[in-house]
């Protein structure tokens, strides 16, 4: 046994270690006898086994000290590793993994690695993934993944996969941030689209020599690359600019960084030219200002293009007139000059009458042409010096200056010419083939040197107005009196508003009589009760509520007070046949939703329909012929009776008359108060009765104050009769009193 054991090679080294670490050790000595030499045998076998589990130790520690190389090694590698099932599942990720893709590892481990994959490129990694793992390959792709918190992340994954005889197949990843690579190629693709632009571009070293230019730089200057590069920017000097300016531009990019602004150059061949340059300085932490990037356009066309660009922004394109802006600014001039000069002068608002009714029925074409033939005959009537300006739409202004030291020497001159131009306007005109004559209506508004533009305006508009109400086609100045009753008004609409919020309405009831004088019922009338004007008419107050819209909230009041009257006169013997009337104001009429109201109101009151009739004005009724004769239908199949009120004052009704559903005619007092005697009103009377004989009408006369109106009205056939005669409109109280 010793014999075997010794003779193998690597034993002997070993053997050798032994003998020698025996004969060190106490009471070793040399064997002498049989038994000596056994014991000496199982001495040196036994050191043999403690050398030999002390190498095996050491080798085991260096083993885990290896390991643990290797781990630390995967676990803090600079990129990415993973380790895919061939279902996709994550089996292994490191620590640079679990950073990359921003999530926890036990959040990612049996985890699909599609789920990191951006929607966009998950079709493309399945197609890599699955390629790999039926050919046994590697590759490389680029994807974009989804971190944890929703930030993306560009990598690079160099892919291999392997066949484990425990583990089955795997694909291994190493997974590389590329994210700064990708912005600096993107930034590369960027800055070389930008350096390839329409605008010329010159990079320039910190001396101002030329290190690179782009080809719209050649195609703008006229010099190629090879005449540009090693050139300075004098190059393209113009010799327009002097030293200054020069000076100036390098003082403001040393300072600033930057430089933008207009400058001449030349190009190669001579010509001088415009263009907008901006210069932009590079600098570096360490040494400062490296480069210069200087990019420009050409602006000569502009340059060119700037009375066009004035022309737009401040005449009308349409008439070519001066447009608003630059008519306050003219008239601001004029309001300067005017207080140094101390003459007057005049703004004339021109409004076109009718005008929308022409863009409607003949188009906006023809309405265009309408309004440059106005502005060229304006410009054609008024003085060389004066402004013809169009406001927009169909309003024009004329600004007249030094009209004279005296106002009414300026107002005179102002009138003429005024006048001049609405006859020139009149005359007929042809637009396209048609034949039209336009009328205009003026508003005049004198200036001095202590007017204002804005009260300007103002005084010339409010002109304007009372020219319109005045019938349009006619001319009217701006007086004190004019601003004071729009004051008047601007303050009743403010206390109108209240009036009913405060219960200042009020209404008076009429007496309307048969031809017995027997009371058949009465007509309501409005009223305003204001705490300092005391009992405000209707004329002066319905008006204004008609404009302001204010109307509506009021008619319904009315129409709510009366049908509650009317409910609670049902139970009295002295009223519960009484009629009530009550006026509807076009406004009212006019809302889609007016016979619904009409009907809703006769719900919710109680009222009896047949007691309550409707006044409707003949006026109201001729403006939309079809829609009135469907609402008085309507209203008629609620019970309700129709009365049209100041019959004979408007259009001529007649060919309608037998359309409408009227109960009633009512004849206005205007041809009243001049019966009996005069022979038209006569004949009017006369023919109005007849006609509602005819149409099986009720025929009532309003404003009947003396006997002699009622005995003619009743010699004719009149059948009721309402006024002063009777009785005056008298409040509630006194009203029911009187019954």
């Amino acid at each position: 046994m010793n014999a075997s054991r010794t003779d193998r090679p690597h034993a002997r080294p070993l053997r050798a270690a032994a003998e020698a670490k025996l004969l060190k050790t106490p009471s070793s000595g040399i064997a002498s006898t049989a038994d000596d030499h056994l014991l000496h045998e199982l001495q040196v076998h036994q050191i043999e086994l403690e050398m030999q589990n002390e190498d095996l130790r050491h080798a085991q520690i260096e083993l885990e000290e290896s390991r643990d190389r290797y781990v630390d090694l995967y676990e803090f590698a600079p990129v990415g590793y993973l380790t895919l099932t061939e279902e996709g599942l994550i089996a292994e990720i490191n620590l640079a993994g679990t950073t990359l893709l921003g999530r926890a590892r036990e959040l990612l481990l049996r985890r699909r690695f599609t789920s990191c994959v951006l929607a966009d490129d998950q079709d493309k990694w399945v197609r890599h993934f699955m390629g790999l793992m039926k050919q046994d390959g590697r590759g490389s792709l680029e994807l974009t993944l989804v971190q944890g918190d929703g930030g993306v992340l560009h990598a690079l994954l160099d892919c291999v996969h392997t066949r484990d005889p425990v583990k089955g197949s795997e694909m291994r990843i190493v997974l590389s941030d590329i994210t700064q690579r990708k912005l600096a190629e993107d930034e590369l693709r960027i800055a070389a689209v930008a350096f390839a632009s329409q605008a010329g571009m010159m990079i320039t070293d910190a001396r101002g020599n030329i290190l690179r230019v782009n080809p719209a730089f050649t195609g703008l200057t006229g010099y190629g690359a090879e005449e540009a590069i090693g050139q300075t920017s004098k190059l393209l000097r113009s010799g327009r600019q002097d030293q200054l300016f020069y000076q100036r531009m390098w003082s403001a990019l040393t300072s600033n960084g930057s430089w933008q602004g207009e400058i001449w150059n030349k190009r190669k061949n001579g010509q001088i030219y415009a263009e907008m340059l901006s210069i932009t300085a590079i600098v570096s932490p360490d040494r400062g200002i490296t480069h210069y990037v200087a990019s420009f356009t050409d602006i000569t066309k502009n340059k060119e293009a700037e009375a066009e660009i004035h022309r737009l922004a401040y005449y009308d394109p349409l008439t070519r007139l001066p447009n608003r802006r630059l008519l306050q600014d003219r008239v601001g001039q004029a309001l300067t000059a005017t207080a140094r000069s101390g003459h007057c002068g005049a703004v004339l608002f021109i409004d076109v009458d009718n005008f929308k009714a022409l863009n409607d029925t003949r188009g906006h074409d023809i309405g265009d042409l309408l309004l440059v033939e106005v502005a060229q005959r304006m410009r054609s009537i008024v003085r060389q010096g004066d402004t013809v300006a169009r406001q927009g739409g169909d309003e024009f202004v004329v600004l007249l200056e030094d009209l004279g030291q005296e106002p009414r020497e300026g107002a005179v001159l102002a009138k003429q010419l005024g006048e001049k131009v609405r006859e020139a306007i009149e005359q007929p005109c042809i637009l396209n083939g048609y034949e039209y004559h336009c009328k205009i209506s003026i508003g005049i508004g004198l200036f001095d040197q202590q007017e204002t533009l804005e009260n300007l305006f103002k005084h010339a508009d409010l002109a304007l107005y009372q020219a319109k109400n005045a019938g349009r086609n006619t001319l009217r100045f701006f007086d004190p009196a004019m601003q004071a009753a729009l004051d008047l008004r601007s303050a009743l609409e403010t206390e109108l508003r209240q009036a009913l919020k405060l219960n200042q309405l009020l209404l008076h009831f009429q007496r309307q009589v048969d031809g017995e004088r027997r009371l058949i019922g009465c007509e309501a009338l409005l009223r305003w009760q204001h705490p300092q004007r005391g009992l405000v008419p209707p004329d002066d107050f319905i008006a204004l509520a008609e404009d302001t819209g204010l109307i509506l909230p009021i008619g319904h009041w009315v129409l709510e007070t009366v049908c509650t009257l009317l409910a609670s006169w049902q139970n009295l013997q002295s009223t519960r046949t009484l009629q009530v009337a009550v006026n509807v104001s076009a406004r009212q009429f006019r809302q889609p939703d007016f016979v619904t109201e009409v009907r809703d109101v006769l719900a919710a009151t109680g009222a009896n329909p047949a007691l309550l009739k409707l006044e409707l004005t003949e006026s109201l009724v001729l403006q939309d012929v079809e829609d009135a004769i469907e609402k008085m239908g309507a209203i008629k199949q609620l019970g309700v009776s129709l009365s049209m009120d100041d019959f004979g004052t408007g259009y001529s009704s007649l060919s309608y008359l037998t359309q409408l559903p009227i109960d009633q005619l009512k004849i206005d007092r205007s041809f009243v108060s001049n019966l009996p005697g005069k022979s038209k009103d006569e004949t009017i009377a006369k023919a109005i009765i007849t006609m509602g004989r005819g149409l099986a009408m009720h025929v009532i006369a309003e404003g009947v104050e003396t006997e002699a109106q009622r005995a003619f009205l009743e010699v004719i056939g009149c059948d009721a009769y309402q006024g002063f005669l009777f009785s005056r409109p008298l409040p509630l109280d006194e009203f029911e009193a009187l019954l």
